[in-house]
């Protein structure tokens, strides 16, 4: 077996146990967000969003134990980019936050909710794949660029390691301290609620999501590494692939699955397996216009901004996060801005 098939047979696999534990869990950020930030005090509850914490602690510390028994280097993610555009990066995160809250769940969400029969997610994942490729490559790409161009500033590091590096600390010191102080407080907070503590479907969820991340990254950085043919280093997001998923529905012939497909197939199929085992399996339908309209609208607006963004709620929540990415941090605060105002803020759905 190739390297290539390899990958595509291990991003299937990380597909499956995603959609079987966002399917047996209910994981899900924008889920957690609305929970937590509830207008009603006596309704609030954090432990999805709690799940989500603990995931990206594990994620994190799981990436950086990688890094340090591997010859595996995070340096060639997406995420650390040495330039940031002060505009597009926030500005996309808010769009997907927005369009989370709108379509009621991100898009991996949205790829669970479909597997258990779920056909508004249906609308949601194709608007948000003709959005995504729209801005990548389409019509909206020339916009994009001049944009890009116009707002981008050089970044003093690529990565909080980089960054401590340039203030003195060694490699080791300098990956460790803000790993182990930013997992520190996470868990602290996740940990400190004793309702999540004893919902073992939210942190078991959390725990097995988060250790998803760095097996993508060994997926495509260890198992995929060749250096006449490489994979391009990648662990779980779902703007783009979801794009690529439709992408290769239409024109498979003469091109090869890749990682990103394959955890979008995987994920699908994942959910189905459990929504049919345990008898969840329901039709499930739109029941006016307007929430077609709201679904359509969120899908799209999630494409755009997660390609502004250079990633999702697990893209840059997760995976970009695991690798201390400067650009990740500025993303995720982005996207639970927009999430606020769609929960909470003027721009509240709830009011519309």
């Amino acid at each position: 077996m190739t390297h290539t098939a390899v990958v595509a047979w291990s991003g299937l696999l990380l597909g499956l146990l995603f959609g079987v534990a966002g399917r047996l869990s209910g994981f899900c950020l924008m889920r957690g967000l609305a929970n937590a930030w509830a207008a009603d005090p006596s309704q609030r509850d954090q432990r999805k969003l709690r799940a989500f914490a603990l995931a990206m602690v594990v994620a994190l510390l799981g990436s950086q134990v990688l890094v340090s028994l591997t010859p595996l280097s995070l340096n060639d993610a997406l995420y650390r980019t040495a330039s940031l555009s002060w505009l597009l990066v926030p500005l996309g995160g808010a769009l997907f936050g927005y369009g989370m809250v709108m379509a009621n769940g991100c898009g991996a969400r949205s790829l669970v909710l479909l597997g258990s029969g779920n056909l508004r997610s249906f609308v949601v994942l194709v608007c948000l794949g003709i959005a995504a490729y729209m801005t990548l490559s389409g019509v909206l790409a020339p916009l994009r660029v001049w944009l890009e161009g116009a707002t981008t500033l050089t970044l003093p590091a690529r990565d909080l390691p980089g960054w401590l590096m340039q203030a003195g600390l060694g490699a080791t010191l300098a990956r460790w301290l803000p790993s182990l102080l930013l997992a520190g407080g996470l868990l602290t907070w996740a940990l400190s609620s004793a309702t999540f503590r004893a919902s073992p479907r939210d942190w078991l969820g959390g725990l097995v999501i988060g250790a998803l991340i760095p097996s993508g990254w060994y997926a495509t950085g260890v198992l995929g590494f060749d250096d006449f043919e490489p994979v391009r280093l990648a662990s779980l997001t779902f703007i783009a692939p979801i794009g690529e998923s439709l992408q290769y529905l239409m024109l498979s012939t003469g091109t090869r699955l890749g990682f990103g497909v394959t955890v979008v197939a995987g994920v699908l199929a994942g959910s189905l397996i459990t929504s049919l085992a345990s008898r969840g399996f329901t039709w499930q339908g739109f029941p006016d216009h307007t929430r077609i309209l709201r679904s359509m609208g969120g899908g799209a607006l999630m494409g755009i901004g997660g390609v502004l963004a250079l990633g999702c709620s697990i893209g840059q929540g997760l995976s970009g996060v695991s690798t201390l990415a400067l650009t990740s941090f500025v993303a995720v605060a982005g996207i639970a801005g927009g999430a606020g105002l769609g929960i909470r803020g003027p721009l509240a759905l709830s009011k519309v």
